[in-house]
């Protein structure tokens, strides 16, 4: 595809599908926190019913990842997607955690619980999205009705983070326009994804513009420095499903066969040919089919 700064002709060739969902215009909101805000955009169910969907993202990612897909349920559920504290429109933090995380998801359903009527909550997280996910539906089970994880590479509950340090600290790296680092964005890890329009599409919306130039929205430090779940075992009662790519790299070797090992007996797997890590843009389509049976069969 060749990158220009001009979306809208970059994207000329999506389906109408995809056309039509990003038109579909959410409500933006910002809850506020002691530390810091917290981004997230909400699609209004066009049906009576009191579902709440909540889509959380991956790392370094942001809630329009999920533009495309959410109104896809609106005749369904009310549909939440979130900017994660440090990405997207959140604000950054002095410290990160996933339990941190899974706070701040617990605290935006709390506040639309009081503005909307919901006996129903479902969530769904790919990649990072997934851990935060799973974390709140262990954490807090009466309040999760089902859970979906997309290719979430899970630590088993005696990973030793000591054998397995961080990468170097990333510096913050500014670009002198915007085409230039369109140009520079790139899955992880990397991949091969045929729908260049949804990867063009996010890209747009992963970068900012500041007085020293073009950066990437997400806060640098938090890959370096991010609290992940040591020595925690997912103990969820909610029905459970784990859609992982039959290609995925963090599915290879062992590591999809320790998670069914630890975790068969409250969760059902689920296998999406013909993509890798990035499971909701190599195949929407079927994620969204896949979603629409799990959680609201008796609705098609």
């Amino acid at each position: 595809m060749q990158i220009t700064n001009n979306l809208n002709n970059d994207i000329s060739a999506a389906p109408e599908w995809f056309n039509q969902a990003i038109n579909i215009k959410p409500s933006e909101k910002i809850l506020e926190s002691e530390k810091g805000p917290l981004s997230y955009s909400i699609w209004p169910t066009e049906s009576k019913n009191k579902n709440l969907l909540i889509f959380i993202h991956g790392t370094g990612a942001h809630k329009k990842w999920w533009y495309p897909i959410a109104p896809q349920f609106i005749n369904y559920s009310n549909v939440i997607a979130i900017d994660l504290p440090g990405m997207g429109d959140s604000g950054f933090r002095k410290k990160y955690s996933i339990k941190d995380f899974g706070q701040c998801i617990i605290s935006i359903i709390e506040n639309e619980k009081s503005n909307l009527d919901i006996n129903n909550i479902f969530i769904v997280g790919h990649s990072l999205g997934g851990q935060v996910a799973g974390y709140v539906a262990s954490e807090e089970k009466e309040l999760v009705s089902n859970l979906i994880m997309i290719d979430t590479f899970i630590r088993p509950p005696d990973w030793d983070p000591s054998q397995n340090e961080g990468g170097p600290l990333r510096m913050i790296k500014y670009y002198p326009d915007k085409t230039t680092i369109l140009n520079r964005f790139r899955l992880l890890p990397q991949q091969e994804c045929k729908n260049e329009w949804f990867v063009r599409y996010i890209a747009e919306h992963s970068v900012k513009q500041t007085e020293e130039g073009w950066r990437w929205k997400f806060d640098d430090s938090m890959f370096n420095s991010l609290e992940r779940l040591f020595g925690y075992k997912f103990s969820f009662g909610c029905p459970a499903l784990f859609i992982h790519g039959a290609d995925s790299l963090l599915m290879s070797a062992n590591i999809l066969d320790n998670i069914k090992k630890i975790y068969s007996d409250i969760m059902d797997f689920r296998e999406v040919e013909g993509a890798a890590h990035h499971v909701p843009l190599d195949k929407p389509i079927e994620i969204v089919d896949i979603i629409k049976k799990r959680l609201f069969l008796d609705n098609l």
